[in-house]
């Protein structure tokens, strides 16, 4: 279980996360969402240590995480934005690499790399170097050599960024199958979509402070389950039912060009977040 307490970071007199209290529960699946520059970034690299906190403190099941705690240091490992690997690198080479910095024996890191490639549909490129991987396999083979130490939590900072729609959904395949293994997750994600899709709870943050908490369907619910687009001349507004009933005497009313449809978490989103931009 991971414990957030009253972490604040500030560069300056610029206050990136501010006070943020939060729970993640041993194998949840969660999501931090907010704008850019709200601070998502910079709380994941304070879970990871990279960042230190200038105010309050991270407990791992029950003990304080810190540069010095590495046996808590362990559990946890990193997925940033960037491709951090060596573009001349073949795939064995970069798992090899890993073991290696974790002290593993040879024979274990040959083992888990034929299983983890196996596991995310990579086996038959292993001989590729980096540089000629697309996108979506560069992405499956960072989770790889971070699974190589098996952690048991996973932090994802925008692991889908850039990918192809296809490439999207196997990766969510992918995440499914590591938290069905109860691996905690923790994921910022500028999809929104994706986090509807893939996170049981939602954290949504705003200037560093968190705004809201609870399921997506919670979120969704109380916003009201049913939105009617209003297209007037070049402006689209939208107002949200929580009856199905009403939504549809509504856009029988409107005179202007309409549509009913189900809400969902971007409209949280935006109705929480887009409008203090």
């Amino acid at each position: 279980m991971i414990e957030i307490r009253d972490l604040t970071k500030k560069f300056g007199d610029f206050t990136a996360v501010d006070h943020l209290n939060l729970t993640i529960e041993t194998g949840e699946f969660f999501g931090l969402l907010g704008p850019n520059g709200t601070g998502k970034t910079t709380t994941l690299s304070m879970l990871s240590t990279v960042l230190l906190p200038s105010e309050g403190e991270i407990l791992l099941d029950g003990k304080k995480l810190n540069r010095k705690a590495s046996a808590e240091k362990r559990k946890l490992c990193v997925i940033t934005q960037e491709y951090s690997m060596r573009q001349d690198m073949i795939m064995d080479e970069v798992m090899e690499y890993q073991g290696r910095l974790y002290f593993l024996p040879k024979k274990i890191i040959k083992e888990r790399t034929d299983a983890l490639f196996e596991f995310a549909g990579l086996t038959e490129y292993r001989k590729r170097t980096v540089r000629h991987l697309s996108g979506g396999m560069k992405r499956k083979l960072m989770i790889c050599r971070a699974l190589l130490v098996e952690p048991e939590i996973l932090l994802l900072d925008e692991p889908t960024a850039g990918m192809d729609a296809i490439s999207r959904r196997q990766m969510w395949n992918l995440l499914r199958q590591l938290n069905g293994r109860n691996m905690t997750i923790v994921l910022t994600t500028h999809y929104i979509e994706e986090a509807q899709a893939l996170c049981g709870r939602i954290a949504l943050v705003n200037q560093g402070r968190l705004q809201k908490l609870d399921t997506p369907d919670h979120l969704i619910g109380e916003l009201g389950n049913f939105a009617v687009d209003e297209m007037d001349e070049n402006h689209l507004s939208t107002r949200y039912f929580h009856n199905r009933d009403e939504a549809i005497a509504y856009l029988s009313s409107v005179g202007n060009q309409a549509s009913l449809r189900a809400t969902t978490l971007e409209d949280v989103f935006v109705e929480c977040a887009g409008r203090r931009l």
